[in-house]
């Protein structure tokens, strides 16, 4: 009866560690496992061969590309030009009666030149295409030389066939100049008789008119 109470509490103490296994085995069972469900699955099964790179595939190894910059078209090139042109300017032609030409004749007295007219524009070029083209100044810097034209209005004397020597007119009768004939017209001799004496201008028949 003396070992009672040793007894007792060796048996306590064998009890409590049995208590103490477990309430640890209960906790191993029903405590949830770190890793994440399936987990297992994906490590155990192996990925089938089409999946597997074994560096043969040109799609597994591809380089890496670098996309190019965007190309920036060149801004247009705008200038603006002041250009000169020259023209010529036509003369005028003017026309003079002259009393000492026969009529009909036409005399040049006066050479015709012509003039200059100088114009100024602006000029817009893009890219070296003319795109503009606006006018500034228009201006004669050489003046036209007017052509002259003398024109004849003396009438041509018309001289009698039948004398020869001077000119007898051709009027409805002719007398010697300095005689006592009324004209209208006159002759100064001497004149040759060379057809029929029509204005009897020779008085004595020798065939020479107005001789005295």
């Amino acid at each position: 009866m003396k070992n009672q109470p040793l007894r007792i509490i060796w048996i306590g103490a064998v009890a409590l560690v049995l208590m103490i296994c477990g309430v640890a085995t209960i906790s191993a069972i029903v405590a949830p496992s770190s890793e994440p469900p399936g987990r297992q699955d994906l490590v155990a099964e192996p990925l089938p061969s089409a999946l597997v790179d074994d560096g043969s595939s040109p799609t597994t190894a591809a380089a890496p590309t670098t996309a190019a910059p965007p190309t920036q078209s060149p801004s247009p090139v705008a200038q603006t030009r002041t250009i000169t042109v020259t023209k010529k300017v036509p003369y005028k032609t003017r026309t003079v009666n002259d009393s000492s030409l026969a009529k009909g004749t036409k005399k040049v007295s006066t050479r015709g030149v012509p003039g200059v007219r100088t114009l100024t524009y602006e000029v817009s070029v893009v890219d070296g295409v003319q795109t503009e083209k606006k006018l500034i100044t228009s201006e004669i810097t050489t003046q036209p030389v007017t052509r002259v034209v003398r024109v004849g209005t003396k009438q041509a004397r018309q001289c009698d066939p039948n004398y020869a020597g001077a000119c007898v007119p051709i009027a409805s009768d002719v007398d010697c100049a300095g005689g006592s004939g009324n004209g209208p017209a006159y002759v100064s001799g001497p004149v040759r008789v060379i057809g029929s004496d029509i204005y009897d201008l020779d008085r004595d028949g020798d065939g020479i008119g107005c001789d005295r």
